[in-house]
């Protein structure tokens, strides 16, 4: 990503306010989810916004920042820390206070990658949330079938 697409930031991102970071890896991650339900077969608009407001929601980042966790770097563990600790001002009406922190800090590292440029890590994580929600679905397709005598 370079050019038209990318502007260097104006310091290192290690030394970014996290909040910052956290703004950047907001619509970072957006983007990112509406690429990904692209990618899936249901393009009706109703359906694309339902799920993405699912993904984006700080309840489902804090879950998938809970799926994360084992697979972070020390160094990306240090920046969710550091994401989670910001003062990045009220949560909003629909979210407590620690989701909405979590939901922070995943943006956070989600910033931070991108501003990294570390666009393969950014993927690899990502790819192991989507991964491992497809499979929480049939499971519990699975557990449906079971229940129902099938």
């Amino acid at each position: 990503m370079d050019g038209l697409w990318f502007h260097e930031p104006a310091k290192p991102p290690h030394l970014m306010n996290p909040v910052v970071l956290a703004y950047i890896g907001d619509a970072v991650f957006e983007l990112l989810v509406r690429q990904y339900l692209l990618s899936q077969p249901n393009h009706k608009l109703h359906h694309l916004h339902a799920k993405a407001v699912s993904y984006v929601s700080a309840k489902a980042q804090c879950a998938l920042l809970r799926r994360l966790k084992p697979l972070l770097t020390e160094e990306e563990a240090d920046i969710v820390r550091r994401g989670r600790n910001a003062k990045s001002g009220s949560p909003p009406k629909n979210a407590d206070v620690q989701e909405y922190r979590h939901a922070t800090s995943l943006e956070c590292l989600i910033g931070y990658l991108y501003c990294q440029r570390r666009t393969e890590r950014l993927e690899q994580l990502l790819a192991y949330a989507w991964n491992g929600e497809a499979a929480g679905r049939q499971e519990d397709q699975q557990e449906e079938g079971t229940r129902d005598g099938y």
